[in-house]
């Protein structure tokens, strides 16, 4: 008896600890993390890109100072240089596929697409994947004149500059997942970059957690009339395009039809912004993209991996597209001057601080059960996760686009919400390790028989 109450005393402390940090709402190495995000380099970045000309898909390999090959080559060098300051700390190489000609109408000739990575490899899961994505090319308002100027200052060097900034920052930290940065080509021709990136995963058995994909982070006047440096949207579908006509069918009866893996990334940056910058307003958008438009993290969504995209909330198409003129008093063209460095510098952080997060938790339960049909109480149950020090159950008013209610219960597999009737909420449960980090939340997948 006198054993067990000093073993109990030991431990005590420990699990005060763990509770403390699961149910704290900040970690003060975010702040830091936002602290350090320049404006000054993102704007180095976004300028050194704008001025290679153009960055089309087609364009020269072979000038040092022109074109799409001068582009990916300095931005190489750059991730080099922030792995050769942070003790080489990051894996930097190139992942390419060929392109035939006529593959589809914007490919006049073979081009080797070339993406651009720097994995920051995790300590404890170096085979799970975060990713955050900028795009390395531009056009004009032929999509396939790949001569012509194209500075594609905001679409999409702000991106692609976030990106860079975003690795030099984390790159001081140890992450028990991997990070990958990553510059993505082919993005106007066809989005071969993500195409092949994607399947290069799958081949490589990597397990991705999800993509940040960055395309456009750098306009804050809208064509619509608006001014705002904190508005932005997170675009995400709602359930993969390849779940099976089991679950499709499951839907119908238990809900789910905004509840896919992409929406609850969406949700878990819309939770860590409002958290930790509350000065933002993260703008859940329900749609894959803009109407009719595609971005580089829908093939990871073609691929069954969960994908979002970040993004200004107030576009100026007078310089998205367009080739450098002034018509009728208008500017036209993606110029230098129209990108707002301090706005870029938020996104970056609104991404830098999801992925250090993201990175610095356990993995999600791989299954979640739930029961309660006709009673007046709601029952989970889920599988253990190697690294969690407990667990979170997450529920919501099924009109509700965010998680709004949560409890912690600690280190079990299941639980029951007494007086929380099934019917008038949806669920979820997100593992949470000894550091306070969460996983991203997961819906229900099966029935409690």
């Amino acid at each position: 008896m006198k054993n067990e109450l000093k073993m109990k005393n030991l431990l005590l402390p420990t699990l005060f600890a763990i509770s403390t940090l699961a149910f704290s709402q900040t970690n003060p190495k975010i702040y830091d993390i936002i602290d350090a995000i320049s404006a000054e380099r993102i704007k180095a970045d976004v300028t050194k890109l704008a001025g290679f000309g153009t960055r089309h898909t087609l364009s020269d390999t072979i000038s040092q100072s022109r074109g799409i090959g001068a582009a990916r080559r300095w931005i190489k060098t750059g991730f080099e240089k922030t792995s050769a300051d942070c003790n080489s700390c990051l894996e930097v190489f190139y992942q390419k596929n060929l392109i035939r000609k006529g593959d589809n109408n914007r490919i006049t000739k073979d081009v080797e697409v070339v993406n651009v990575l720097a994995i920051k490899r995790g300590t404890k899961y170096p085979n799970r994947y975060i990713l955050m994505s900028g795009d390395i090319d531009s056009r004009v308002s032929d999509p396939n004149n790949f001569t012509s100027d194209s500075p594609g200052a905001n679409d999409n060097a702000s991106g692609m500059a976030g990106t860079m900034e975003a690795a030099r920052v984390l790159s001081k930290y140890d992450f028990e997942n991997s990070i990958i940065f990553v510059g993505l080509s082919g993005e106007e021709q066809g989005l071969y970059g993500g195409k092949g990136l994607a399947a290069h995963a799958k081949d490589e058995g990597w397990e991705i957690i999800g993509i940040l994909n960055n395309d456009m982070i750098g306009n804050i006047k809208g064509v619509d009339g608006i001014i705002s440096n904190t508005d932005f949207r997170i675009f995400s579908e709602p359930v993969p395009p390849t779940e099976s006509e089991e679950e499709r069918n499951a839907r119908r009866f238990y809900g789910g039809e905004v509840d896919g893996i992409s929406r609850q990334l969406a949700r878990y940056i819309h939770k860590t912004t409002q958290t930790y910058m509350p000065e933002m307003n993260p703008m859940m958008i329900y749609r894959l993209d803009r109407f009719g438009r595609g971005g580089h993290h829908r093939p990871f969504n073609d691929a069954g991996f969960a994908g979002i995209r970040i993004m200004e909330a107030h576009e100026n198409y007078t310089q998205q597209h367009q080739d450098i003129r002034t018509e009728g008093g208008i500017e036209y063209g993606d110029k230098l001057e129209h990108v707002n460095f301090d706005y870029a510098k938020k996104l970056t952080a609104v991404n830098a601080i999801n992925l250090a997060s993201i990175a610095w938790a356990p993995p999600a339960p791989k299954t979640v059960k739930i029961g309660g049909i006709v009673e007046p109480s709601s029952k989970l149950q889920w599988s253990k996760v190697d690294g969690a020090a407990g667990y979170k159950i997450y529920w919501r008013d099924t009109t509700s686009p965010t998680w709004d209610h949560s409890r912690y219960v600690g280190d079990v597999t299941e639980f029951t919400l007494d007086g929380v009737v099934i019917d008038n909420f949806f669920f979820g449960v997100a593992a949470v390790g000894e550091n306070g980090f969460e996983s991203i939340v997961v819906f229900p997948n099966g029935i409690i028989r």
